[in-house]
């Protein structure tokens, strides 16, 4: 014991840079205890104690609680039994704070009413399960009862978000915002108008094959005369528009008239809500997806196109 050497608490508090008050917590609690007492009862502490309480001091600027010092002070616990721990403990803490710091990134970008804010933050903090029921509930909204399973299948699954274990701040607000999205009973009305639309481009049995799908018609054929920047209203347009009808006519059996547009029109109308390209883009953010192509200017595009040349 370094010749018998023994330290006096005001000493202890000199070698280690803490309080008497500090030591003399940690020595009543038994984390640090005196070797022995004088005779009036002062405490007197052996020169390992400056070790153990620069190592209490460490472990409780990593903030390790009193109970857990004490069993390392004991060896009842290994140093790297009490880090695994702690680390584990520390990624709650820090999910926990990356979504309250999502919540309250979003709703300064909002101006939220206190209604909204609440809802955000239970959003942000749902279970996976309750994710999923969420999402579930929205997706049984839109697909449910359509004929073609297996095809729908394939669409619900593209349609299902996958926030990861370990989100990103950017990821937990396109969470909550895709999740604020889903519950939107307009939302929900659209999405379900558009698959209705859809379905009925397929067929009932299994050996004729499904017409193609309106928007993607659009994406494929109007896609250039937009990049181009050429207007609907112009000359330029109207090959572009007899493309698309005469493509649309063929697939369904339609006559190429004034009635497939306005029919067309409605169909486009309703695969123009801007809010679909936001679902999407969320669901690609949330799922690590790549960006994906914005379908609102094509739409809007065609939308416009055949509303002129409907009215002739």
């Amino acid at each position: 014991m370094d010749g018998g050497i023994l330290y006096s608490i005001g000493e202890l508090a000199q070698r280690t840079g803490l309080t008497v008050k500090t030591i003399r917590f940690y020595s009543d609690r038994g984390i640090v205890a005196p070797a022995d007492r004088t005779h009036a009862g002062y405490r007197r502490y052996a020169p390992d104690a400056v070790a153990h309480l620069a190592l209490v001091r460490t472990l409780r600027e990593l903030g390790l609680g009193l109970d857990m010092i004490r069993r390392v002070v004991d060896q009842e616990l290994t140093l790297s039994e009490v880090a695994a721990e702690h680390a584990a403990a520390l990624d709650v803490q820090i999910s926990i704070l990356r979504l309250r710091r999502a919540v309250l990134t979003a709703a300064a970008k909002r101006e939220p009413t206190p209604k909204e804010m609440e809802l955000m933050h239970q959003l942000a903090t749902l279970s996976e399960a309750e994710r999923r029921r969420l999402i579930d509930d929205f997706l049984d909204t839109v697909f449910e009862g359509l004929h073609n399973g297996s095809h729908y299948a394939a669409a619900r699954r593209s349609m299902t978000p996958e926030l990861p274990d370990h989100p990103t701040d950017d990821q937990v607000r396109a969470w909550v915002e895709l999740a604020e999205l889903s519950l939107d009973p307009d939302f929900r009305a659209s999405a379900r108008r558009l698959t209705e639309d859809h379905a009925a481009g397929l067929p009932d049995g299994t050996l004729t094959p499904p017409r193609p799908d309106m928007v993607a018609v659009a994406r494929d054929l109007v896609r250039p005369a937009v990049a181009c920047g050429i207007s609907p209203d112009s000359p330029q347009a109207d090959p572009v528009v007899a493309a698309l009808t005469a493509h649309c006519a063929l697939a369904h059996g339609r006559p190429d008239d004034v009635e497939l547009y306005r029919w067309m029109l409605r169909r486009l109308e309703a695969a123009s809500d801007p809010r679909r390209d936001r679902y999407l883009q969320l669901l690609a953010l949330i799922n690590d997806w790549p960006a994906p192509e914005r379908l609102a200017p094509v739409i809007d595009w065609s939308v416009a196109a055949l509303r002129i040349r409907a009215a002739r």
